[in-house]
């Protein structure tokens, strides 16, 4: 019996490549799969010389795998449309303006109301400014009333007494005159400066002090001494001692002339009592000050008919201190003097420099 043959070795099935299950995005697994193929890497550049590599077998082809994929960028939110907008039409540019209703007569009358009430506040505010400023004013003048009363001593003497007087047009006929001064006398009472008489006559008002000082003209033929009296009164005194000599021609009497400053060693070196022959005495109410002048020749001659300097300038005069010009030299020096004062006492500058 023949012997079977024996059976033909099977042949094992080539296994086949398992369906691989894809991983959710964002987990990837990097870690290398048993007989996976390692991933390629680019070989470093050789700058050899160039060599037949030997033929070899391509080794078994790995089973395919999925590539693992990066996590896909969050969708960008589309800007939402403008929203669109109609042109402007000529009806919202060219709208009817709609009519007034006319005032109703309640309203007339408040707005009339507040009218004058706003024209009497106005008015009141107006008054009121105008009588604070009026006291402010009299206030201000009244502290230079007082504060006058103490330049006998606050202001230089070439101010109350400049070395030069320029009297334009102060002469007889307008002829320009200019005084020099030399002599000035340090302050002090009235007891030196003024007679018995005269001295009674002022004391109403008071002697505080009492600055003279002498002046010749430019020929020195004539002397002339001016001085000041500040006295202790108020304005109301002062105002009642220039009507006195007002009513009673105080001014005009011989008997109450002021005295004169003789200056040793100057041309007014014999100006004395006997000498004196024209004058002019001035109360003055604006400032502290009783303001005087007294003239005389400088040749040291008497003169018999004295005449106050107001009646000397008349004209048609023919006195010696007329015909002299000692009345224009009486008036003219007094003049600038109390000018001076006053511009002085408002502004505390003199009215010329000194010189």
């Amino acid at each position: 019996m023949p012997t079977p043959a024996p059976p033909a070795p099977a042949t094992p099935p080539v296994p086949s490549a398992a369906p691989t299950r894809r991983r959710p995005v964002g987990a990837v697994d990097l870690t290398p799969r048993p007989g996976a193929a390692a991933p390629r890497t680019a070989a470093p550049h050789n700058p050899g010389p160039r060599t037949a590599a030997p033929h070899t077998s391509a080794p078994h082809k790995a089973p395919h795998t999925s590539t693992p994929h990066a996590p896909a960028p969050p969708p960008v939110p589309h800007a939402p449309a403008p929203h669109w907008l109609p042109p402007e039409t000529p009806v919202e540019t060219t709208t009817r303006l709609r009519p007034v209703r006319s005032r109703h007569p309640l309203r007339a009358a408040a707005a009339v109301a507040c009218l004058v009430l706003g024209l009497g506040l106005t008015g009141g505010a107006a008054a009121g400014a105008w009588l604070v400023g009026d006291s402010a004013a009299r206030t201000s003048a009244g502290d230079r009333f007082t504060e006058a009363r103490g330049l006998w001593h606050t202001v230089p003497v070439d101010t109350l007494f400049p070395r030069t007087l320029d009297g334009e047009g102060a002469g007889p006929g307008g002829a320009d005159r200019t005084w020099t001064r030399v002599a000035v006398a340090p302050d002090g009472t009235c007891a030196g400066a003024f007679d018995p008489l005269l001295l009674r006559t002022l004391r109403p008002v008071g002697c505080e002090r009492v600055v003279r000082a002498t002046y010749t003209d430019a020929t020195s033929t004539s002397v002339t001494t001016v001085g000041m009296v500040f006295t202790t009164a108020d304005r109301a005194g002062m105002t009642a001692l220039r009507d006195r000599f007002a009513d009673e021609s105080l001014d005009e009497r011989t008997d109450l002339l002021p005295r004169t400053l003789p200056g040793r060693g100057t041309v007014a070196a014999g100006f004395g009592d006997a000498q004196r022959a024209s004058w002019r005495v001035s109360v003055l109410t604006d400032v502290p000050v009783i303001v005087y002048a007294v003239s005389g020749f400088a040749d040291g001659r008497t003169v018999e008919d004295a005449q106050p300097a107001a009646e000397a300038m008349a004209e048609g005069q023919t006195s010696t201190p007329a015909q002299a010009g000692l009345g224009h030299d009486a008036d003219g020096i007094a003049d600038r003097i109390e000018r001076g004062l006053r511009t002085t006492a408002t502004t505390g500058k003199a009215t010329q420099d000194p010189r």
